[in-house]
């Protein structure tokens, strides 16, 4: 098939040569439905590893072995391309797959006759579907169709992150970069360290954006226009259907492949503004978000399996535009492989710091007072890569209050959560 012809203002042309292989982003959800059919088929526990052999193996050595490919649509052509609705399938189909894939693994943990190694398989390959999901339902939340965000909603539930859907809109892209914000990493802080950092202080800037919200509305933070708790109750209904259907004892691999699947989220989350920062300018504000503020790659096949997701500098400057839209900025930092192979690195600080540190400070000219620096490891820093500025002097975050916007910027907030 050949992907058609858009026209743009001005007569600009254009045909997406990546327009089928968008399809790569569902081979995560339908990979377990395989393995499940393999197992049901063989008796071999083995077929559960595929999934994570393609994501954490197979995509890096494709990612290494593939050329880059920076190419994007052009400007004049971004308004018919985001119309296209064929897109917005490739991103709606994901949710039923993983549906069905998460059936799969309730029944062969449930009914099957796993081995401890068995389940282990289990658990990584439905969390790493959640987990991809959870991108997925980030590519759906932005938009301002209803029904996408409903479905941003649907797709958080297995990982029981919903809290996601109003943290993620309204504080990581207002925050981005910035100590303020809790899912932006800092130089010479590892994983392990940013993972407990994340996971609360997102859970309490999601719940102190909405409780400031409604009461400036006159409401209570316990009202069902509260969208933590409307997006919570997804996850309470699903995991209790599937407690019903199969037995309680499926609870305890609902909540095991959620902890993956937003672990992967947060590795993610890690690797995409480890140590970058924004200015605190005389005016006292940050400087506005630029391609500067937000790792990027050009890795293609990381690119289609995760709806352009590496292209992150165009999606924080244009939250609401869609995936196939998003373009490559000469000007950010490039990482030096794929985000297959990247999520691995992270697990490992000493070779993490080895490899990435380096770029940091290269990215700010030697002077890492301009980073955003993990204040345990700041001297230590300093010395080893040099800083020639003083630092800026910007405000701390003290408690999770501190991450609410002030008054006039939730009065300017609409009643249901803000898209960009």
């Amino acid at each position: 098939m050949t992907a058609p012809v858009l026209v743009g203002p001005g007569g600009v042309a254009w045909r997406d040569g990546k327009r089928y292989m968008w399809l790569t982003a569902l081979l995560p959800p339908l990979l377990p439905i395989v393995s499940f059919g393999l197992w049901h088929r063989t008796g071999s526990g083995l077929p559960w590893w595929l999934t994570p052999a393609f994501v954490f193996v197979l995509l890096p050595v494709l990612d290494a072995t593939t050329p880059k490919d920076p190419v994007g649509a052009p400007e004049g052509t971004r308004e018919a391309l985001d119309a296209d609705r064929y897109y917005r399938w490739c991103t709606y189909l994901y949710l039923p797959l993983a549906g069905v894939a998460l059936l799969m693994g309730c029944w062969a943990w449930t009914r099957g006759d796993l081995s401890v190694i068995e389940r282990v398989a289990v658990v990584l390959a439905l969390g790493t579907v959640t987990g991809i999901g959870i991108n997925t339902a980030h590519e759906l939340g932005h938009k301002r169709a209803r029904v996408e965000r409903r479905l941003a909603k649907a797709m958080l539930a297995p990982a029981a992150y919903g809290h996601f859907y109003v943290e993620h809109n309204r504080g990581h892209h207002v925050h981005v970069a910035t100590p303020r914000d809790p899912a932006s990493a800092r130089m010479g802080e590892s994983f392990w360290r940013f993972w407990p950092r994340t996971v609360v202080g997102s859970l309490r800037s999601a719940w102190a954006l909405e409780a400031a919200r409604l009461r400036l509305r006159g409401r209570s933070p316990w009202s069902p226009r509260n969208e933590v708790l409307s997006a919570w109750c997804y996850t309470v209904v699903l995991f209790g259907v599937l407690a019903v259907a199969f037995g309680p004892a499926v609870l305890a691999f609902l909540v095991l492949q959620a902890v993956v699947g937003f672990s992967l989220l947060e590795s993610v989350n890690y690797i995409e503004h480890y140590g970058l920062a924004r200015e605190w300018t005389a005016a006292g504000r940050y400087e506005k978000v630029d391609p500067r503020h937000s790792w990027n790659s050009d890795d293609v096949i990381s690119n289609l399996a995760l709806y352009h997701l590496p292209r992150h500098s165009d999606h924080h400057a244009h939250p609401t535009v869609r995936y196939q839209s998003l373009r490559s900025f000469a000007s950010a930092p490039q990482l030096p492989a794929g985000y297959g192979s990247m999520i691995v690195a992270s697990l490992f600080p000493r070779f993490w710091f080895r490899v990435m540190d380096p770029r940091v400070a290269a990215h700010y000219g030697g002077d890492v007072t301009r980073a955003n620096l993990d204040p345990a490891r700041r001297a230590r820093l300093v010395a080893r890569y040099g800083g020639g500025g003083a630092a800026a002097a910007v405000p701390a975050v003290a408690s999770p209050q501190a991450v609410a916007p002030a008054a006039s910027e939730v009065d300017a907030l609409p009643d249901r959560v803000s898209t960009g």
